[in-house]
């Protein structure tokens, strides 16, 4: 056994309030009836000791960029962490205060009535783009003497060194062996935890009533909105309204009005041929590594009138068709009753009133769900729309996409269906081919958004760092008004440069992919130490950028990463009326999961999701938020707490000898003992 003499040493050369904080998320991973795994000698770490040192101070660094990002951005980060950080800084008071980085983004509760909200007085602020972020006047005297408001981010100059920091960190030889053997450590420690304990955790989900894998929420923390049906649901749709509605007028051509029939008919189609087959959206082998023919998949028939007029919120009905579309998925979900899904849309920043478009579709047509979240997606495409002349630079883009989002948190009354739409909406994502080449690298010498008026498209670092910088001033002037705060889940590391998962480290609450971690072991590790989360789609990957076989999910959940499954696009990719029930099934079949490992997937993606802190209460329990087995309601989750203290007791070790190392490095002396 490894119980109380482990859990005092993980608490050696700690001192003070710090000492108390930890020692009480040690005692949660109390539960000291399962066996663990116990390493003695007098070196147990296996490494040298001059790279211990090194990793372990780079390490540390690495924390400190992270949490001065999210804290300045109102997102979570690990409260462990913060404690351990305020200890090997040198400069840590003992009278220091217990620090809560508990991140809530508050919004309608589960029961509130759908886009009921009431309204705020108008605060007379004024805003203006500078230099590709907006910034805050009080009043017009204000700004127009160039005064803003004191709300700090992370200026561009920090950002770009703190960037080039990490990726040197990358490929810090030292870290990377360190990193990797810790890595190795993991998945074969939790090898050993399964052998040992794998009884005992069927055990104890057994003695639970009434919960089961079938009954416990689990969250589709990554897909689109346009691709939430199967194809089956979408021919089904389009048949019925072709049958119901063929008189109505759907869109305007060179002036003339047609109507649904006169459309069909142009294609030399109608509701009797139309087949799964001629619809032709699901991927197939032909889009392995082919992004360009997988955007394709999106037209039904190959004809964009059809996607236009089925799957858009802005087309000549108005959305009509693709609200209704959308509410038979929302209803699907509530039959299922413990599937809940994050459905992106999106924003595409060509002009201003794109988000009260967007927000009347979603307003005047009722789509709201209480399993629904809605995410805003970003596309990566300036220069599609510079090409065509709709934008003439970068700035006019940004400002497109955040100004409108400042002046209804200042006045609630000039945007209402806006205001009240994003009482429901968690965050903001960004989306594109991670494959296509960057030319040029982001760095002071960098064009500012203002004068990016070129057609070629800015690299991915430079998108994530404007949408944050503006995100962290929103917030914070949304926090101020009492209401909901956004949060950054970009898509990450699905194809492409390393350092994507760079910027996204810094910046991102939790990304969506993740697959280039498998090639980065300090990444990897940061990930998994900081417990980012990753939104894992296999069977998108599987046609698009790695076999199934290959995908790094099963790996990353043995070593203890935050993963959860998603279904990204059903409709190109899934059969099934159950799209999430479909990837835990086959991954589960594929690759062996027990009901234990299915059960803390769906637990992950409940935490990583971005309904609010009084659903997340009635899906996992009171205490959700508080790290390790205390946090754990096996009659909400069925996680076994077997499971969730090997966990949380495994992740604590790998910090202690992270910091000790910095500690004692700073010192010149190393103690090694794990």
């Amino acid at each position: 056994m490894f119980g109380r003499q482990h859990k005092e040493s993980m608490l050696d050369h700690v001192t003070g309030p710090v000492k108390a904080q930890l020692s009480t998320v040690v005692e949660d991973c109390d539960v000291g009836t399962f066996q663990r795994v116990a390493i003695t000698g007098e070196d147990t770490c296996g490494l040298p000791v001059e790279d211990l040192w090194e990793a372990g101070e780079y390490l540390v660094a690495a924390f400190r960029i992270r949490e001065r990002y999210m804290m300045a951005s109102m997102q979570s980060f690990p409260k462990s962490i913060s404690s351990l950080l305020k200890l090997a800084s040198e400069d840590a008071k003992e009278d220091s205060e217990p620090v809560s980085l508990e991140h809530k983004t508050d919004g309608p509760a589960c029961k509130r009535e759908m886009f009921g909200i009431t309204f705020d007085n108008d605060l007379g602020y004024r805003f203006k783009m500078v230099d590709g972020v907006v910034c805050v006047y009080e009043n017009s005297d204000q700004l127009d003497a160039n005064d803003p408001m004191p709300i700090s981010f992370p200026c561009l100059e920090d950002f770009i060194s703190d960037m080039n920091l990490l990726t040197a960190l990358t490929v810090n030889g030292p870290l990377k062996t360190v990193s990797y053997r810790r890595l190795s450590f993991l998945e074969h420690r939790h090898s050993l935890h399964v052998l040992l304990n794998e009884m005992r955790e069927l055990a104890e989900q057994k003695i639970v009533p009434h919960r089961d894998f079938y009954n416990c929420r689990k969250v589709d923390t990554h897909v689109h909105a346009a691709s939430s049906m199967n194809q089956k649901h979408l021919l089904r749709f389009i048949k019925k309204s072709m049958n119901r509605g063929g008189e109505q007028i759907v869109d305007v051509q060179n002036g003339k009005r047609r109507t649904m029939q006169e459309v069909f008919a142009s294609l030399k189609m109608n509701a009797y041929d139309l087949s799964v087959d001629t619809l032709d959206v699901h991927a197939d082998r032909n889009t392995f590594h082919r992004f360009d023919k997988f955007n394709t998949k999106y037209n039904p028939l190959g004809q964009s009138i059809l996607r236009e007029i089925f799957l858009k919120t802005d087309n000549y009905s108005e959305g009509k068709y693709f609200a209704d579309l959308i509410k038979e998925v929302m209803s699907d979900l509530e039959e299922s009753k413990y599937q809940m899904a994050e459905l992106r849309l999106s924003i595409y920043g060509r002009n201003r009133d794109e988000w009260d478009k967007l927000a009347k579709w979603a307003v005047h047509n009722g789509v709201h769900s209480e399993n629904v979240r809605w995410l805003i997606q970003v596309p990566r495409i300036f220069d599609v729309f510079h090409t065509k002349g709709l934008l003439n630079n970068f700035q006019e883009m940004l400002s497109n996409i955040f100004e409108p989002l400042f002046e209804v948190t200042a006045n609630p009354q000039s945007h209402p269906d806006l205001h009240r739409f994003l009482q429901h909406v968690s965050g903001f994502d960004s989306v594109d081919d991670e494959s296509k080449a960057e030319p040029h690298p982001f760095t002071m010498a960098s064009a500012k958004p203002g004068d990016w008026s070129t057609d070629e498209n800015p690299p991915y670092s430079y998108y994530l760092y404007y949408m944050f910088a503006n995100m962290t001033v929103l917030n914070a002037l949304r926090k101020q008004r009492g209401l909901n705060t956004f949060v950054l889940r970009p898509h990450s590391g699905e194809a492409g440069s390393i350092q994507h998962l760079v910027v996204a480290f810094i910046v991102a609450e939790n990304i969506s992919h993740g697959l280039l971690l498998r090639k980065s072991p300090v990444l990897q590790y940061l990930y998994y130490l900081v417990q980012i989360g990753i939104a894992m789609s296999p069977l998108s990957n599987n046609h698009l950028f790695l076999n199934y076989h290959r995908n790094p999910l099963p790996d990353f959940l043995a070593k203890g990463l935050l993963v959860s499954l998603s279904t990204d696009d059903p409709l190109q990719f899934h059969f099934t009326k159950e799209p999430l029930m479909e990837e835990y099934s086959i991954a589960t079949q594929v690759w062996k999961l027990s009901t234990c490992d299915m059960c803390e997937i769906a637990r992950n993606s409940v935490l990583m999701s971005g309904f609010t802190p009084e659903v997340k209460v009635h899906w996992l329990g009171e205490k959700y938020q508080i790290e390790g087995p205390a946090g754990n309601d096996i009659t909400k989750t069925n996680v076994p707490d077997i499971r969730v203290s090997y966990r949380c007791e495994t992740r604590l070790n790998e910090l202690k000898i992270i910091y000790q190392a910095a500690k004692q490095a700073a010192a010149g002396e190393f103690n090694n003992d794990a």
